[in-house]
């Protein structure tokens, strides 16, 4: 019966000491244009989609994005804001901090009616950047 005990116990520490994994996201890029506001405060117009392969991963339990360009864009998640759907999208935003202090609002969008597709958008002041995404 001590046997049975202590392998019961056994048991239930080995499955109560298994390390737990975070829950993590992974994208892939696709291409990116860049806007910016010009000289007298106002948005010009959107730069060529430029064809880009980039890994990114949200990873919930670090409270990070990060996208894998040839310079890591590190965002540290302040806040995430609630959930926002309407007939056309669905948004996905997070506060952030990004490499240089900078504060920024990342939002992930699946357009709809657009078969799903997914953007990534990094909004600063001054530009905005976006990334088309799909899911790994």
């Amino acid at each position: 019966m001590n046997s049975i005990r202590t392998y019961i116990i056994a048991l239930f520490l080995a499955f109560g000491l298994q390390q737990v994994q975070s829950q993590s996201y992974h994208f892939k890029t696709s291409g990116f244009s860049v806007l910016e506001k010009n000289e007298k405060g106002k948005w010009g117009q959107w730069s060529d989609l430029d064809l880009v392969n980039l890994s990114v991963v949200l990873d919930t339990d670090k409270h990070r994005i990060v996208v894998y360009s040839q310079e890591i864009q590190l965002f540290s998640i302040l806040d995430y804001i609630e959930r926002e759907e309407n007939d056309t999208d669905i948004v996905y935003s997070f506060m952030c901090k990004d490499n240089d202090g900078r504060e920024c609002k990342l939002s992930i969008i699946t357009r709809k009616k657009q078969d799903n597709r997914k953007q990534l958008y990094i909004n600063y002041d001054d530009h905005i950047i976006v990334y088309n995404i799909f899911t790994v």
